[in-house]
């Protein structure tokens, strides 16, 4: 029997850009939206059709569209503001902007300083905060904070009720959470909005007095906030719904009695732990006698502390946990050597272990690590000194352990530094943060952040 023949529609789409003939599915070209220029070449005509524009930059775009990234190689190097250009003709911007602000293509070996950003003023920066989206930034200087979007090519500044801004989150997409060291509160500020401030929220001590901003963290359901009384008789952390900063808890919560110094020291600084739900707090005070802090890792919805340590001996300049190499990590304030502490083994009694030549220093002696800082970004950890950054990165070797957990024994760290300018007071690095796939750099009295990122496989930042 003979059956008639039925045709069977191409899934295969051909477009004519600039004289080149592209061929890709029509699933490839539906990605891209139905408000895009591409969902509507969904056509199956015997003759492609024609788009007058590059062809060599729609290639990168439709590479772009099919995986997410960006090409490997290419024949030629493209300007980024083409690429603009051409990704908001096509109505394709938010894919160009994943691509270039994906943390997966953060390549820490590879980073070189690609521009400066220049800030209006005679102020330096005190501050940043990436963007939640990757790529842009949020620069405090003085009473100002200055916004960057995913490009860097546009900025805007907006002046705010401070004499200088402490501290900076972007807890949702312009909308900014600030606070002072000598401002009463902590504000959440509308960027978009001229820097319109949508409330004010305050906490206040069994002495009703006013309290000022000492940290300011996150995580995907709270914003939590390091408070002081004003009169610095006690401190706390209060934790908000993230959605409708509406309080939900407060911790840390400490009164000064006497001469307990310890207590009378207010968090500076806070990390959530996502994989343990954990949030770690840390401050630090320098007295005659030396440096103390503490580090402490509270569970927020039990309201219960599960470790503490207490630094006396090489106490921390800085602190930083990393998720991903499951650790807390610290620059001795003495030494200046960078130790990590195992999350996996917080009951030992000293967990600290050296990752350079531990030095024995006594007090009288120069502070090495005063001012330097560290961050973990990824799976790697960024620790600055002076002028120069040691890049610390983990090296697997074997496991020991039980079948509930595998423990790292004597995990090993690879050491790398980037490249390092004069030693000079002017060019001590006061502030590393990481967005995207770019790391940010601001130095003592420069106006300006440097940013570093790796060669972007043929785009010109």
């Amino acid at each position: 029997m003979n059956f008639p023949t039925i045709p069977h529609e191409s899934n295969v789409v051909s477009i004519n850009v600039g004289g080149r003939i592209f061929q890709t599915t029509k699933q490839t070209l539906t990605l891209a939206g139905s408000d895009s220029l591409l969902s509507r070449l969904v056509v199956t005509e015997s003759t492609p059709p024609f788009v007058d524009r590059d062809p060599d930059l729609f290639s990168v775009l439709l590479y772009i569209l099919r995986t997410g990234n960006l090409p490997a190689r290419s024949s030629r190097s493209f300007d980024v503001r083409d690429l603009i250009d051409e990704s908001r003709y096509y109505g394709i911007e938010s894919f160009l902007i994943d691509s270039l602000s994906n943390s997966s293509q953060f390549e820490p070996f590879d980073l070189r300083r690609s521009r400066i950003l220049q800030l209006n003023g005679r102020d330096s920066p005190s501050t940043i905060s990436p963007t939640v989206n990757g790529g842009g930034l949020h620069v405090t200087h003085g009473s100002k904070i200055t916004s960057f979007d995913w490009s860097l090519r546009q900025k805007s500044t907006v002046l705010t009720n401070f004499s200088a801004v402490d501290s900076l989150l972007e807890i949702s997409p312009g909308v900014l959470a600030a606070g002072a060291t000598d401002f009463q509160g902590l504000q959440i500020i509308d960027i978009e909005n001229g820097g319109f401030v949508r409330t004010t929220l305050n906490w206040e001590n069994v002495t009703r007095s006013s309290s000022t901003v000492q940290a300011i963290g996150s995580s995907s359901e709270f914003l939590f906030t390091s408070f002081e009384s004003s009169r610095r008789n006690s401190n706390s952390i209060m934790v908000y719904d993230l959605s409708t900063l509406m309080p939900v808890s407060e911790i840390d919560h400490c009164d000064i009695y006497g001469p307990d110094i310890g207590s009378a020291i207010p968090s500076t600084k806070l990390r959530w732990i996502e994989s343990c739900n954990l949030l770690m707090v840390s401050g630090s005070h320098t007295s005659p006698s030396g440096v103390n802090g503490h580090i402490r890792f509270w569970d927020v919805r039990s309201r219960n502390m599960v470790w503490e340590i207490k630094e006396t001996q090489d106490c921390f300049s800085d602190v930083t946990v990393s998720d991903n190499l499951s650790a807390v990590f610290k620059v001795g304030v003495a030494s200046g050597e960078v130790f990590y502490a195992d999350l996996r083994r917080l009951g030992d009694k000293n967990p600290w272990v050296c990752l350079g030549e531990e030095k024995k220093r006594s007090l009288n002696e120069r502070r090495e690590g005063v001012g330097c800082k560290i961050e973990s970004y990824g799976n790697h950890v960024f620790c600055s000194k002076g002028s120069g950054i040691e890049l610390w990165s983990e090296v697997i070797t074997g496991l020991v352990g039980n079948a509930s957990r595998d423990v790292p024994e004597g995990r090993v760290f690879r050491k790398n530094s980037f490249e390092k300018l004069a030693d000079s007071g002017e060019n001590k690095i006061t502030g590393l943060a990481f967005g995207g796939n770019r790391m940010f750099v601001t130095r003592k009295d420069h106006q300006s952040i440097e940013v570093w990122q790796s060669p972007s496989r043929g785009i010109s930042i």
